[in-house]
């Protein structure tokens, strides 16, 4: 983690990421480190869009799986090249938006694969192909954003977020008034006054929020109201102090700036309070996720009414959430987190709409499961926003009561590298995870034992790649024990079904799939290994070991269904041709 700020705002003496015997010479080995990324980094994104556009443009399943084959591998890599480079900033702010760039990516590299599976499958869909739009242009803002923070170049016209806080506004007014004890003449009141009229307008986005209670929006008022008051009595004094100099003035003076920071004190507790009620209230009440679960029933009954019905409530709670994230970012205290509020409200917004058009095209299609998965993969990207907002609420919470620094992210996982490199290995299981569902999708019998182990292989391995998102059910060590140990149980329920079918099988084919099994038992019962391992403090240690030997199990879990489901039709194709050539034998000899 980065060293606090100095007195000037920059870094602490010495280098930001360590210090030590290397000196200076730590700094020069980061620079070169840092154009390293960077001229590593910007040609990633320039093979990223170039694929991603490849990926816009497919019209076969064949054809995309094996660009998406090779998207993956690119998005694995630039997975760690970013990681590296948020790593190596300084920047706190710049930090903040290129982890809200990453999140993007990640999680719309799922979203990218379902949409355009849902496309391929339906593609005269409209809603289908809307759904899709909207994951590549979120895909290649984020994308943009990175170029952004590691070229720092800033595209034209855009705004410094710090002029829309009324945190941050407060913060500059209260320093420009205390400017005036040691120099009456530094600035105008025209200026101040200005000032403080910009900062209580904005505050009119919480007293003009349909969700702001009538006690709230009259405490506001109030406040708002008395800081105009005392200004004009802090100027009145101020023009009187600066034609005599008295003690007695300058009591006058100091007691005026003391009564205007109290007042502007109390109303950045009343807006505080303020949107954090609502945004507990909102986190609360959303924490069951009914109106999801109403757009998945609808989705597969093709009730195109209840769609109507559900969407429209889904629309309101999108803005209802929208605007307590604007409230948020007023009062959340830092750059970093306003970025995060930022970051927040877009991705409610984006989602929303895309959760819809995703139940649209499933209420169109609803014994489509390609559209049902996509549609779970877009609720389940909105849940985990939900879930993202009680860790913001928390860190905005901590801030404004002075507890600053405390984080509530991933599971006892230090470090920031500890952290990219878990990332990394979650989006690889993640692409497994569908890799699997896309070999399990072609049985016909989707209640055959082997399909039926492998889907829950399957599921487990994203609960796992949720984990190492700081997301989904595992919260806990314990969690992620049982999760594992039931993971390498049902592996070895799989391999015995296999086995079970490979004695259907001619010699050759047999010899074929037992390599194979031989592959996957082994692999579980380290896995069964390494959760019994003591904890101690090596808990990064067991966590990068688990999802290594889980993505190994993946792998062999994708080879396995693909050959199974091969040797499957080659031995139907061979009953089906013994059970002709034995019917015309049949009648041949009646004849």
């Amino acid at each position: 983690m980065a060293a606090s700020p100095g007195p000037a705002g920059g870094a602490a003496a010495g280098a930001v990421h360590g210090s030590g015997p290397f000196g200076l010479a730590f700094d020069s080995g980061l620079e070169i480190k840092t154009r390293s990324v960077e001229q590593t980094l910007l040609p990633l994104v320039s093979q990223v869009l170039a694929t991603m556009e490849r990926l816009e443009k497919v019209n076969s399943f064949q054809e995309f799986v094996q660009i998406f084959s090779q998207f993956g591998n690119e998005m694995v890599e630039f997975a760690h090249l970013t990681g590296d480079r948020q790593n190596d900033l300084k920047d706190e702010k710049k930090k903040a938006k290129m982890a809200a760039a990453r999140a993007v990516l990640e999680k719309c590299t799922m979203m990218l694969l379902t949409a355009s599976k849902t496309c391929l499958r339906h593609p005269n869909c409209e809603s289908a192909h809307k759904n899709k739009e909207g994951v590549f242009d979120r895909m290649k803002v984020a994308l943009d954003k990175v170029i952004e923070i590691v070229t720092e170049c800033k595209p034209n016209g855009e705004t410094d977020i710090s002029s829309i806080s009324i945190f941050t506004g407060i913060k500059e007014f209260k320093m420009n008034i205390e400017t005036l004890r040691e120099n009456l003449y530094f600035q105008s009141k025209e200026t101040l006054s200005a000032m403080l009229d910009a900062l209580l307008e904005r505050t009119e986005d919480f007293t003009d929020c349909a969700y702001t209670s009538h006690e709230h929006r009259e405490r506001i008022l109030e406040l708002s109201a008395q800081a105009r008051m005392e200004l004009q009595q802090l100027i009145s004094v101020w023009i009187e102090a600066q034609s005599k100099k008295t003690k007695s003035i300058d009591e006058e003076l100091e007691l005026a700036i003391l009564k205007i920071s109290h007042s502007l004190n109390e109303l950045k507790k009343e807006l505080h309070s303020t949107a954090a009620q609502l945004a507990a209230d909102l986190v609360k009440y959303h924490a069951d996720h009914v109106v999801l679960k109403a757009l998945k029933l609808t989705g597969v009954e093709g009730n195109l009414e209840g769609l109507a019905e559900y969407a429209c409530k889904l629309s309101e709670q999108k803005e209802r959430l929208v605007e307590t994230c604007r409230l948020l970012r007023h009062v959340s205290g830092t750059e970093p987190l306003e970025i995060t509020c930022i970051h927040a409200e877009e991705t409610f917004q984006v989602t929303g709409q895309q959760i819809i058009s995703a139940a649209e095209t499933l209420t169109l299609h609803p014994s489509s499961k390609i559209a049902k998965e996509n549609l779970d993969v877009f609720c389940e990207a909105w849940e985990s926003q939900i879930s993202d907002m009680l860790t913001l609420l928390r860190e905005i919470n901590d801030v404004f009561e002075g507890r600053r620094g405390e984080k509530y992210g991933y599971l006892s996982l230090p470090k920031p590298m500890e952290q990219a490199k878990i990332a990394k290995l979650g989006l690889k299981l993640g692409l497994l995870t569908s890799d699997a569902n896309c070999e399990i999708e072609k049985w016909e019998d989707q209640e055959d034992e082997i399909v039926r182990y492998g889907r829950n292989m399957s599921s487990m391995a994203y609960s796992l790649h949720l984990f190492t998102r700081g997301e989904g059910p595992i919260k806990t060590s314990q969690d992620l024990i049982h999760q594992l140990e039931a993971f390498a149980e049902e592996g070895l329920k799989l391999a015995s079904s296999v086995q079970a079918f490979s004695k259907q099988l001619k010699d050759d084919d047999k010899l074929m799939l037992l390599l194979e099994i031989n592959k996957l038992v082994p692999l579980c019962h380290q896995l069964q290994a390494v959760t019994k391992t003591p904890l101690q403090n090596q808990v990064f240690l067991k966590v990068d070991k688990s999802i290594t030997k889980t993505r190994c199990i993946m792998a062999t879990l994708v080879q396995l269904l693909s050959l199974c489901y091969k040797l499957l039709k080659k031995l139907q194709m061979e009953n089906n041709r013994w059970v002709s050539v034995t019917n015309k034998d049949s009648v041949d000899g009646k004849t």
